[in-house]
């Protein structure tokens, strides 16, 4: 979908989008990261609430390890925004994609028994039995959309996320794609939760505002913002390198180099928290193999198959068999389908196997299947295997996934492919 100019300043469509969610939502959330694109729509929010004595909800998922600037950051926010908003600081043992190591491939914040990074702030939620919806170690993907059902009370909600689409072409498409999309009013930026069963709608105000329009607002108005982009900045990041993510994740993993330099008390407890963070910080920044990045090749002597059951074999027998799964489940399906088309209209009928290699454009693309997609996720720590077209098992029906597979695969006279 082509951009459709408005004749009218970002800074003043976002105030217009927030003013129309709180014309047409009872119940209104902002989810709170810490980040620079977070803090400037919290601002935006925060200011409409105060203007129409509105109280808001205000969640932030603390995720334990990370830069002390964000959360003492987070704390100003809270308490600047104290008699407007609904508290919702989160210090619950949530699991996490952990994309630096191979024998802890997810790893549980504010675990119970561990040396945490900091102490867990006094005024945050760390109650297991305070969200009705919470298990232990669930996933931050189905707490997040299970918080909205939960807060909305079964009337309309609006959740308040600050993303923007210039960050990436995935973000972009979350608002360009209309189809099978239910919206608000029509408007793209009010994009309703498929999974919830409540009305709670994602709200995006500024969707369309580019890096530099958020510092000229900081710039502008002199709020509060995270002081650790600063020192970024010292460290000689770019607006648009610098950036907050829960840092070991596959794609996130790639800026843990920074924290040694940027706050070292913070990351010498990391490193003793976090299993693989040291190594991972080293040897993530560099393409290859050695992190499944960009370009990647075989060893001498081998096929893209061959090499894929060398990885496997020399993980942990538990990781091995949660990729097993996956791949299993990932050759079937394709060879179900008997082949494939390329963007000419083209079929490539399979037979007996998935190919080795294939186009480039059509593995990128995720329109054909290969051994080469599957080691570059094995290589990149892919722990839900995103890059052959999955997505997280929820914790609860985890156990009962594997048994599920365990099953087929004992039906089928199935040799897993670490052990052959």
């Amino acid at each position: 979908m082509p951009k459709r100019y408005l004749g009218i300043n970002v800074y003043d469509a976002a105030r217009k989008r927030v003013a129309y969610v709180f014309d047409h939502f009872p119940r209104i959330y902002v989810s709170f990261s810490g980040g620079k694109d977070s803090t400037a729509m919290l601002h935006l929010v925060a200011e409409e609430a105060r203007r129409r004595q509105h109280k808001i909800g205000l969640l932030c998922v603390d995720f334990e390890a990370q830069y002390r600037h964000t959360y003492e950051h987070v704390a100003t926010m809270y308490e600047l925004y104290a008699d407007i908003i609904e508290p919702y600081w989160v210090t619950l043992p949530i699991s996490l994609d952990n994309g630096v190591s191979e024998y802890q491939p997810r790893w549980i914040c504010w675990e119970p028994g561990f040396d945490w990074v900091r102490p867990r702030p006094s005024n945050s939620i760390g109650d297991q039995n305070y969200f009705p919806f919470y298990s232990y170690a669930m996933e931050f993907e189905e707490f997040v959309p299970a918080f909205g059902e939960w807060y909305s009370q079964g009337q309309d909600c609006a959740a308040f996320i600050g993303i923007r689409t210039e960050e990436s072409y995935n973000r972009h498409l979350k608002l360009a794609v209309r189809h099978n999309r239910e919206f608000h009013g029509d408007n793209m930026w009010a994009l309703k939760q498929k999974s919830a069963s409540q009305p709670v709608y994602s709200i995006h105000p500024i969707y369309d505002w580019k890096v530099e329009d958020i510092w000229r607002y900081h710039g502008k108005f002199g709020k509060p913002y995270n002081r650790i982009y600063d020192l970024m900045h010292k460290a000689g990041l770019s607006l648009h390198q610098a950036r907050l993510c829960q840092p070991y994740g596959v794609d996130q993993r790639k800026g843990l180099w920074l924290f040694h330099i940027l706050e070292p008390e913070t990351w010498s407890k990391i490193v003793a928290r976090v299993n693989g963070a040291n190594s991972g910080a080293e040897f993530v920044k560099y393409s290859g193999n050695i992190s499944g990045q960009i370009k990647i090749h075989k060893p001498a002597g081998h096929t893209w198959r061959s090499f894929a059951l060398l990885l496997l074999k020399s993980m942990p027998q538990n990781l091995a068999e949660h990729y097993d799964n996956k791949i299993f489940t990932f050759i079937g399906w394709w060879m179900e389908r008997g082949g494939y088309w390329d963007d000419d209209g083209n079929f490539y009928p399979i037979y007996g196997s998935i190919p080795d290699e294939v186009d480039h454009k059509l593995e990128v693309a995720k329109k054909a299947p290969s051994w080469k997609r599957i080691c570059k996720s094995l290589l990149r720590s892919d722990y839900w295997c995103k890059g052959i077209g999955f997505v997280p098992t929820s914790s609860p029906h985890y156990d009962r996934y594997r048994k599920y597979m365990a099953d087929r695969k004992r039906l089928r006279g199935y040799i897993p492919l670490w052990r052959r």
